[in-house]
């Protein structure tokens, strides 16, 4: 008789183990791809996670880098959710069909220029394209990208060719002027002997430093540098020309995976960075811009509407491996 019941306790406990194992901690987590670095966004992830009681289980990269994975992986990505940096690696993941479409709930908190147009994916902030210059050094600024293959600016200046937004940029100027003008713009940059970095950040530290005077980064890298080194840095963001191609305005976002069996708690998760609090926050925290409309702009900064953005749907900015590969004909990659 004790036999038997000690059999049966014991099975009571495997099966009390089991379920917690299939309802507990195991589905109540996410596996994120993020090409937002830890820098940025770790933050924001580490405070949904204690206040949803969500585990985040995180892979940081490089978000075309990521993307090119996905699109490797398929439908055997054990990812949930991509956040991307731009939002050209979104578009090449939902142009292969991995990403299932968003609520509308969640759609319709953000305007129809900041997401895809088949719901696939949303903006979570938004970015500008600038250029940053040493003041110092600099008297005449550009007005156009073209101003950069003039010879007076021949190794003075530094691009990210590896970086993503970078190459959004270059796929929004195929957009914007054709492959054949693209091509040629990027030769005539090569010819001028930029210096060539893996980061933003590493363009803006190498203009405080002197090495260079001018480089193609996103808006916020300069006030990031600026609070890394505790002070006033000598580089200041500046604006081409209205409707230049380098006054780009693209978006990180997110999309959330076909085969992710936690699909509600990724929804969850971009609830959560699309509230007014959370873009409060991104704005003062990382001094990007609020894809939500009426929320305020970061400091020093114009707004999306005074900046002179070329008209770029941002669906189209998922011709990634295009662009890919005309860098690499140029010999920027």
């Amino acid at each position: 008789m004790r036999r038997i019941k000690a059999a049966i306790v014991i099975s009571l406990l495997l099966l009390t183990v089991t379920a917690c194992g299939i309802g507990g901690s195991d589905s109540q987590s996410l596996t994120v791809y993020s090409g937002r670095s830890e820098e940025f966004i770790g933050p924001f992830l580490a405070d949904f996670e204690a206040e949803s009681g969500i585990k985040l289980n995180i892979r940081y990269g490089d978000s075309a880098e990521l993307a090119a994975q996905i699109l490797e992986e398929g439908e055997n990505s054990p990812a949930d959710i991509f956040i991307s940096q731009d939002a050209g690696a979104l578009g090449a993941v939902a142009q292969d069909g991995l990403f299932k479409k968003l609520p509308d709930e969640l759609l319709s908190l953000v305007p129809a220029s900041f997401k895809a147009s088949s719901g696939q994916w949303v903006g979570l902030t938004g970015r500008a394209r600038v250029f940053a210059y040493d003041p110092r050094a600099v008297t005449t600024l550009p007005t156009s990208i073209d101003d950069l293959t003039e010879p007076s600016w021949s190794s003075k200046f530094g691009i990210a060719p590896t970086n993503a937004s970078f190459q959004a940029f270059v796929t929004a100027l195929r957009i914007i002027r054709g492959d054949e003008a693209a091509k040629n713009w990027l030769t005539k940059i090569v010819a001028n002997n930029p210096k060539l970095f893996e980061k933003n950040s590493q363009i803006v530290e190498a203009i405080d430093a002197g090495q260079i005077q001018l480089g193609l980064v996103n808006h916020y890298y300069t006030w990031e540098v600026s609070k890394a080194l505790g002070r006033e840095i000598n580089a200041v963001n500046g604006f081409f020309g209205p409707g230049d191609a380098g006054n780009l305005i693209n978006v990180s976002g997110a999309g959330v995976f076909n085969t992710s069996k936690n699909q509600s708690l990724a929804h969850k998760l971009i609830e959560y960075l699309l509230t007014e609090k959370t873009q409060k926050r991104f704005v003062s925290e990382t001094h990007e811009y609020s894809v939500l409309p009426n929320v305020i702009t970061p400091s020093g900064q114009p707004t999306l509407k005074e900046i002179g953005a070329p008209i770029v749907n941002l669906d189209s900015l998922k011709d990634l491996k295009q662009t890919q590969e005309l860098l690499i004909k140029v010999g920027l990659l």
